[in-house]
């Protein structure tokens, strides 16, 4: 899943979801995509409707879209993994240590990343990793 459309990281999530609710296993990526999952059970209405999981979410109506948020967990826990940016893991190991909690943790690298793709997209230019290792240490 390199460049997934809208609908294929839907169904990705959806899938996963129900594979974990009936028992089934999961393979892959599934299974790091259901911790997420849980962790963010404000997301079950989207992961468990076909209305919900098709909707827009707009900023505009003061809402998260929990696709994307929960992408943007599974993105910053595979550049955790590899340390990709250099330096962004003992960046986050600060930032967990300070906060005491990895969950609240996340969600400040969270931040930086969104912000860093939101940039890249406004600009037309590719995510800027110094920029976003920046962000995340300055956090």
């Amino acid at each position: 899943m390199f460049n997934p459309s809208r609908e294929q990281v839907r169904r990705f999530f959806c899938e996963a979801w129900d594979k974990h609710r009936t028992g089934r296993p999961l393979i892959g990526l599934e299974t790091l995509a259901v911790d997420v999952m849980l962790a963010h059970p404000e997301y079950r209405e989207a992961l468990e409707t076909v209305p919900a999981a098709e909707r827009d979410y707009t900023v505009e109506q003061g809402e998260t879209n929990p696709f994307l948020h929960m992408s943007l967990h599974l993105a910053i826990e595979e550049q955790l993994s590899i340390d990709q940016p250099p330096g962004l893991r003992a960046a986050f190991e600060r930032i967990a240590g300070r906060l005491g909690d990895r969950h609240a943790a996340l969600h400040e690298v969270l931040e930086c990343l969104g912000e860093t793709v939101w940039r890249s997209q406004r600009e037309g230019t590719p995510p800027d990793a110094q920029a976003y290792l920046e962000c995340v240490r300055r956090r």
